[in-house]
């Protein structure tokens, strides 16, 4: 079999969950028809059978690996405290005063604009995506709600927001890895970084303005019992002083407890049954996971991912090529293996090289490889972020993708930003 069959046959589990998914929901005009779990255990099962050269139980083994990965076992249990929380904050009444709290200090007309800011700046503390996801998606569908307004379109606001610190933070995964895989300093990819990605952010910001100019809450705000926020506010509060998101969910989860106890909400075995609702609601967002994990396992193994890189690079032969071709390998990376943080690491040492023998400056590379795999980490509908935030609102997660207006714009501003040689200082 020659190396281009063998790659894209190493790649073809990705184009029948392509096909299988987005292709049919888009003929039928329904993007429920067919459940994402059926399209991820189809191009599973396709993944194995293709994988020649091992017998069956090694290529189950490559899959299960994958599946069950630091990073896949992590986000799980993220999922399950997140599940647990979110449930029992929802019924002792936490959520809804969050809300009515936020109605009640937020003109009508910057509900829409507070949220996206609240997003950003949340984000930025605390380095995490997932985190401000976990933290604002509940209180974003509670804002949808009490306002008429399509839930999809407001927690994608949350989304997009949360991936304005996912690309800036100091703290932040990828910015560390970026800069690491480099050899910048992270003071510097910041600087570069804000000139690509802040003017997006001050659009996107206007146009929540003039989006929200006419929003209204559907009849009077309700009271704020202040005590029922607690729990809440001790997330956000533990989240922005940079502790572990596990950690934060916990306390939150153990102050449900107390407060809807105390408050007679439920008793203690109320309080279990809600938890064990709420992770249970999880379970699709699991298996997604998982199936999503062993299958780009097998890709990688086959060396699907290899094969991308190795023909994308073949006609690099300018600084301008050069720096689209990053942007292009960690982004075909990322949407193999759903996850920038280690799109970065993958492609990271090739960038080096790429960029060392073309002239492009070490911090635009690094600027571009984390703007580039956040872009297509917010977009892609198996991405943690879009999984968790969709799972804590209980929508379709693709349903959430036309709306995410951020990532989109930071992935068009860093292109022109290669393209137009921008900021000059840097290109």
């Amino acid at each position: 079999m020659t190396e281009n069959k063998k790659g894209l046959l190493a790649l073809s589990p990705l184009l029948v969950f392509i096909v299988l998914y987005l292709v049919t929901s888009i003929l039928s005009g329904d993007f429920y028809k067919v459940p994402i779990t059926v399209a991820f255990m189809a191009s599973s099962i396709f993944a194995i059978a293709i994988s020649g050269g091992y017998p069956l139980a090694k290529r189950i083994e490559i899959y299960s690996k994958g599946a069950s990965t630091d990073n896949m076992m992590m986000m799980m249990w993220i999922f399950v405290l997140a599940g647990a929380f979110a449930n029992s904050a929802k019924e002792m009444g936490s959520i809804d005063a969050t809300v009515n709290l936020t109605l009640s200090i937020l003109p009508d007309n910057m509900l829409l604009p507070g949220l996206f800011l609240a997003a950003c700046f949340i984000s930025i503390s605390i380095g995490t995506s997932v985190g401000t996801i976990v933290a604002l998606t509940p209180i974003a569908a509670g804002i949808a709600s009490s306002t008429g307004s399509s839930l999809p379109f407001v927690v994608a606001i949350v989304v997009g927001g949360s991936f304005f610190g996912d690309n800036l933070s100091f703290i932040s995964d990828t910015t560390v890895v970026a800069t690491r895989t480099q050899e910048c300093k992270m003071a510097d990819k910041f600087k570069v970084n804000f000139f690509i990605v802040a003017p997006a952010a001050v659009l996107i910001l206007l146009v929540y303005i003039f989006m929200g100019r006419d929003l209204h809450t559907m009849g009077q705000t309700q009271s704020v019992d202040i005590y029922r926020v607690i729990p809440y506010m001790a997330v956000l509060v533990c989240a922005l002083f940079g502790m572990n998101v596990m950690a934060v969910l916990t306390i939150g989860i153990l102050l449900t407890g107390i407060i809807g106890i105390a408050d007679g909400n439920y008793d203690i075995y109320g309080w279990f049954g809600s938890m064990g609702t709420g992770i249970t609601g999880m379970g699709e967002l699991i298996i997604i996971t998982m199936m999503a994990g062993g299958m780009l396992e097998i890709i990688r193994e086959n060396g699907g991912i290899d094969y991308l890189i190795k023909i994308i690079t073949r006609h690099v032969n300018n600084k301008r090529g050069a720096e689209l071709t990053i942007a292009f390998l960690v982004s075909l990376v990322d949407i193999c293996t759903a996850n920038n943080t280690v799109a970065i690491l993958t492609v990271g040492g090739i960038a080096k090289q790429i960029g060392d023998r073309y002239g492009v400056d070490k911090r635009k590379a690094a600027s571009i490889l984390d703007t580039f795999s956040c872009c297509v980490q917010g977009l892609i509908p198996y991405g943690a972020q879009v999984l968790m935030a969709a799972g804590l609102a209980k929508i379709n997660p693709v349903s959430i993708i036309p709306f995410l207006y951020y990532p989109m714009l930071i992935g068009v501003t860093a292109f022109f930003s290669i393209i137009f040689h921008y900021p000059r200082r840097y290109s």
